[in-house]
């Protein structure tokens, strides 16, 4: 075999190796409870399967072994009896010393053929006493006999064919195997199930603090504050009081970048007015319109910036009826452009931080109007979801670029006309704004022949 054919094969294997650890991988349980408590019950189980299967094989076949093999010998011993006493001589008295000896009702039949084998269901093959009583009987006899261990009645009967007669035997079960062997299956299941039940208690107790961490960081990330105080184990407790300082550490991040934007938020607005001060004593001629354009435009792009670096993280969530919020949206939108139309369905109140979300379906909705005639909002509920659908009928974006409108100050020239403003922020705010939410902004065909920009937030 050549090195590459070595290297293919080796590379195969290894790719069936993943295959199957992948496909075992997904047979288990993804959770922290559930693998803890796989991890404690499983080895109990295989334990307590294992204490089973040593103590039927070994206990219980040995003692009902032994107990069969005195059955046979008791048998065996009625069986010479009858052979050396005369047809029918002091049968009673044989039949008195079974009963009160051996505790067996003896009773001497007329001469016939046997019954038939009696089949075997399953579980018979379970019962030790099935599989040992016959073979002691065989090794005790040399005479034809018939067993019946299957019954319900807790008796069992034995026949055997002497040739002058046949001899029946009816007796307890009891006698034969382990009667009390349930006691110990009862006493290993309540076991197994008090130490399962301490087990999910106990697991449920360590698993909850875990739990409240990776919630207070959900709605931390969603700017919904909540006052978090770590508990559980050390370990746990540790990442809690991690989690709490990170928290901190981004707040004042946060105050202190706030502080700052606004500090270069105002500086550049007394500029941007002295400007505008300064062309309103100029004579209006063209040139003077241009630049009070270009003022305008430096304006928007300058609010632009200052909204994507700052962001809406400093405000806090609050209930909200996302049909309502449409529509002053499609109203602000009419005003300032083309007709806008609205077609809200379902529950739409979902807690979320008014104004950022205002913003980003603002966004949304504004570059339908800007590359389009037409724009339809539609709003549902789907699921733990709410879903808003923003369509136009513009020239669209090819799909092979929508992830990349994303990106900060990314313009599509291609596909947007080059004489519109705009700072190529608006999708990227929007998305940003989404997932500080837990939700996402994706792009797609729209049913009016452009594109559609979708949003959804969780309720």
């Amino acid at each position: 075999m050549t090195a590459i054919g070595a290297r293919a094969s080796l590379g195969y294997g290894r790719g069936l190796w993943r295959r199957g650890a992948r496909a075992v991988a997904d047979l288990f349980p993804k959770g922290l409870y559930a693998r803890s408590l796989l991890i404690v019950i499983l080895p109990m189980v295989l334990l307590q399967t294992g204490v089973a299967y040593l103590f039927m094989q070994r206990h219980w076949d040995l003692v009902t072994h032994r107990l069969s093999n005195a059955v046979a010998r008791d048998v065996g011993a009625v069986v010479d009896l009858y052979r050396g006493l005369p047809l029918g001589a002091d049968d009673h008295r044989l039949r008195e010393i079974a009963s009160e000896r051996f505790r067996m009702s003896v009773d001497l039949m007329p001469p016939g053929p046997l019954p038939p084998r009696l089949p075997r269901r399953f579980f018979d093959w379970l019962d030790p006493l099935t599989r040992a009583l016959p073979k002691e009987l065989s090794n005790q006899l040399k005479y034809p006999i018939w067993v019946d261990t299957v019954g319900k009645s807790g008796l069992m009967e034995i026949r055997v064919d002497l040739g002058f007669g046949v001899v029946r035997f009816i007796t307890k079960r009891s006698l034969g195997y382990d009667a009390n062997v349930h006691v110990f299956i009862f006493w290993m299941l309540g076991a197994s199930l008090v130490l399962t039940a301490v087990a999910i208690l106990f697991l449920r107790n360590q698993i909850r603090p875990i739990l409240r961490l990776a919630n207070a960081a959900e709605d931390f990330g969603k700017g919904r504050f909540h006052e978090f105080q770590p508990r559980g184990a050390r370990e746990v407790r540790q990442a809690g009081y991690a989690f709490v300082e990170m928290k901190r550490r981004i707040e004042r991040a946060n105050e202190q970048r706030t502080a700052m934007l606004s500090g270069v938020s105002h500086d550049l607005k007394t500029i941007l007015t002295r400007f505008r001060l300064s062309l309103a004593m100029l004579e209006t001629t063209p040139e003077a319109q241009d630049l009070e354009k270009d003022v305008d435009e430096m304006q928007g792009m300058l609010e632009g910036y200052l909204a994507f670096a700052r962001g809406d993280s400093a405000e806090a969530a609050a209930p909200t009826d996302l049909a309502e919020l449409l529509e002053e949206l499609r109203a602000a939108a009419e005003r300032h452009g083309g007709p806008v139309g609205l077609s809200a369905k379902g529950d739409l109140n979902v807690k979320v931080r008014p104004l950022a979300i205002k913003r980003c379906l603002a966004n949304l909705v504004g570059n339908a109007q800007r590359y389009s005639r037409r724009a339809e909002i539609s709003a549902s509920r789907e699921g733990r979801f709410v879903v808003v659908h923003v369509d136009d009928d513009g020239p669209g974006v090819p799909a092979e670029r929508r992830d990349d409108v994303f990106r900060p100050f990314f313009r599509l020239d291609e596909a947007r006309n080059q004489d519109q403003s705009g700072s190529g922020l608006g999708l990227s705010i929007a998305r940003d704004i989404a997932r500080s939410h837990g939700g996402e902004v994706w792009l797609g065909d729209s049913p009016l022949g452009g594109l559609r920009a979708s949003l959804r937030v969780p309720v």
